[in-house]
């Protein structure tokens, strides 16, 4: 197991680090560990459904007809409504 020294936490996240340890009945190192990892999004040993993550499995799967058909799709949200910034 790697070891890491993280410095200027600051006392909230310190604070935050050694309820969760309290609440959890586990070290300090136990606590951090758990909230970087959910941090990261990786809870449970596996990647969480994270903010920006969730369309992740599409990166690279559409043939450049489906991409083609989507950029068609989506081509009217690049107008800018110039009324609605008076």
């Amino acid at each position: 197991m790697k070891q890491l020294t993280v410095r200027g936490l600051g006392d909230d996240l310190t604070r935050a680090i050694r309820r969760l340890a309290n609440r959890d009945g586990t070290s300090l190192n136990r606590a951090a560990v758990k909230l970087l990892r959910r941090g990261a999004g990786l809870e449970g040993g596996r990647r969480a459904n994270t903010v920006g993550s969730s369309l992740d499995r599409f990166i690279g799967s559409w043939s450049d007809t489906e991409a083609g058909e989507i950029e068609r799709a989506l081509k009217h949200f690049e107008t800018i409504d110039e009324a609605m910034w008076d």
